[in-house]
Parts: C-alpha cells; structure tokens; sequence
C-alpha cells in the first residue's frame, strides 16, 4: 500500500472514529501525559474583540462544546495533535495543505479553537499565509497591526495580539494584507526571531501557523525548517493524487504528525 493510500486510510479512520464516539456520547480519551494547567489568563497588552456568532457559523468555525459531528471530529483530532505533541515535547505546529482549496485555514481555526478548548494550554493562532492572509476576515477582526508589520520591522508581537472573546486560551496573530517576498520574509531572521519568540514567552502555549498552499508558492517549504512538526490537509474529491505525493517529499524533513481528510463521503450515517 502506497504512502497516499496509507494517508488517506488514516484520515478516514479518524473521521469514522468521531462519528462514532459522537453516535454513542462517548468522551475523548485524554493524553497520555497530563501538563500542568495554566495560570489564570489576564489580557493586558493583548486588545480583546467578539467575532460575530453569524459569521463564525458562515465560516464553518465550530462551536467545539456541542455535541455536533464537526465537534466530535475536532474533539479527536485535537487528542491526536496533543498526544503526538507531548510524546516529543514540541510547541509548534505548522498546517499544510498542497492546494488553496483543501480547506487548510479552516481546519487551522477549528483546530486551535479545540485546542484552546483544552485548559491545560493556551493557543496561539499566527496567520502566516502572507499571499492570501484569512484568519482575521474568518474572525471579523479589523487588525490595526499584524504580523506582516512585525515583519517589515515596523511593529512589536506585544501589539499584534487578538484575543476574541468567544474563545478562552485562544489568541490571534493575524496578518493585515498580503506581503511581497513573503518567503524571504518569513524564512529570513525577522521570521526566525519572531518565531523564537513566540515559542519561548510561555510554556505551556502551543503555537500554530496557518501557511500558504505548499504547491502555489515555496513561503511553506522556507518555512518548514522553522517548526517543530507539521499537519497534511487534503480534501477528498479535489486533492490529486499526485499533488500529495509531491507535498509529501517536500516535507520529507518535517515530522508530519497527521493527515485530515476533508469533505470525506465514506463515513456512517451519523456524520452526515
């Protein structure tokens, strides 16, 4: 069995899997190492902003407290994200996908909203598709200063930070608008720095990087060398074949931890 096949088998076990644990009320199981909880959270640099209901809904950001599939798929990717997380102790985790239409940034959002969901980590959400930045529009922010700014030297992380306040533990660094020499940007030592930054400020924070498409653009493979591990979004029906074979061997030097399978058909009934 090829490494696709292998994959996409995965993917589509871990979706069966919520279905089932949704079907029968049963609860995740929870990681095998316990991290001590984090301490009470006060936003005091970080300015605060509510993400209208309706748009969160348009988007498909999942409300991860009900008893939904799509909360259920979340719930278990999130336990497999954090097990493979803790097993090696990493903080940061890239999400790729070979196409702009695999469903990359939703999954991204949705992921870190579970994982915020999780009190025993605080989420940090960075928006580092500099070609086609998204998370801030999916939110209904309105940056006054973004990553793209720290980037070109002209703004501090300390006043980049969102929190919406739907979402405890969850914060967001966006990017106001797309960046030319984007690559350059963030693989060159601003990026590097940023990113030591953003590992470093607080233990117990896992940090997530939304990236562009890895066939559209070389930003995601000058980047990868910057992270600790990686995540495969594919869309079922629309992913080639051979796209995620060459997506694979591109990241052949990037711990994948995972594939998601978007948009997935051959699953029970009770996913919908």
């Amino acid at each position: 069995m090829d490494r696709l096949r292998k994959a996409l088998d995965i993917a589509r076990r871990e979706r069966v899997r919520a279905a089932e644990l949704n079907s029968e009320g049963a609860t995740d199981p929870e990681p095998r190492r316990m991290l001590p909880r984090p301490t009470a959270i006060r936003y005091t640099q970080t300015m605060s902003f509510q993400p209208p209901p309706a748009l969160l809904e348009a988007n498909r950001v999942v409300d991860i407290g009900k008893s939904s599939p799509e909360a259920a798929a979340f719930r278990v990717l999130r336990t497999q994200v954090l097990q493979r997380m803790e097993e090696h102790h990493w903080q940061s985790l890239a999400i790729f996908s070979p196409s702009s239409e695999d469903g990359k940034t939703t999954t991204a959002l949705n992921l870190a909203v579970s994982l915020a969901n999780d009190e025993r980590h605080t989420v940090l959400l960075v928006d580092f598709d500099l070609r086609r930045p998204m998370i801030a529009s999916r939110l209904g922010l309105e940056p006054y200063k973004g990553g793209d700014d720290v980037l070109r030297g002209e703004a501090r992380i300390s006043h980049c930070l969102y929190h919406p306040e739907s979402f405890d533990r969850l914060v967001i660094l966006p990017a106001r608008a797309a960046m030319e020499h984007s690559s350059e940007a963030i693989s060159g030592q601003r990026g590097r720095d940023l990113v030591a930054e953003l590992r470093s400020r607080y233990p117990d924070r896992l940090v997530l990087f939304d990236l562009p498409p890895l066939l559209g653009a070389d930003d995601a493979l000058a980047f990868a060398p910057l992270i600790e591990c990686g995540l495969v979004v594919v869309s079922e029906g629309s992913t080639r074949r051979e796209d995620l074979l060459r997506s694979m061997e591109l990241l052949r030097k990037t711990p994948i931890i995972g594939t998601v399978l978007n948009r997935g058909k051959y699953v029970p009934s009770a996913y919908g």
